[in-house]
């Protein structure tokens, strides 16, 4: 497909165009209704958007702001995602290949963020620091 935007070109764009399509699909084939599921569909959305937005800003500020609003949509997606598993609304199964998936889009404005923002120190995420399976081991350190 012809890129028309300078947006259209960055890797994390693309990602996040395919996970969203991904959710829509998934969003589909969920019967009955859970809040989650109508959460999904709005951080999803919001991925693709914010990172659009972002990468047309030409201050710094602006866009770290919309970038780290995107890295907020991803990771909204992976609660959605881990909410509608135990409630065994999706087998986990198949929400494990798109929490990797969010990883590599989380990580990749995390990049672009070191480079430009003024917080930069504050980032801390590496590549590989969210781990994909549901773990139950610190339940009760919340509880």
């Amino acid at each position: 497909m012809k890129s028309y935007f300078d947006h259209e070109k960055l890797d994390v764009y693309q990602e996040s165009v395919a996970f969203c399509g991904w959710v829509g699909d998934l969003l589909n084939e969920i019967t009955g209704k859970a809040a989650a599921k109508d959460q999904l569909d709005r951080a999803s959305t919001s991925l693709p958007l914010n990172i659009a937005e972002g990468n047309g800003k030409f201050s710094n500020a602006d866009r770290s702001r919309l970038l780290e609003i995107a890295g907020g949509s991803a990771l909204e997606c992976a609660a959605c995602l881990d909410v509608l598993a135990v409630r065994r609304l999706v087998p986990t199964e198949r929400i494990l290949p798109a929490k990797e998936q969010l990883v590599r889009i989380l990580n990749m404005p995390l990049g672009m963020l070191k480079r430009f923002s003024e917080r930069a120190e504050f980032l801390r995420e590496d590549e590989g620091t969210y781990h994909v399976g549901l773990d139950h081991e610190h339940e009760q350190e919340h509880e």
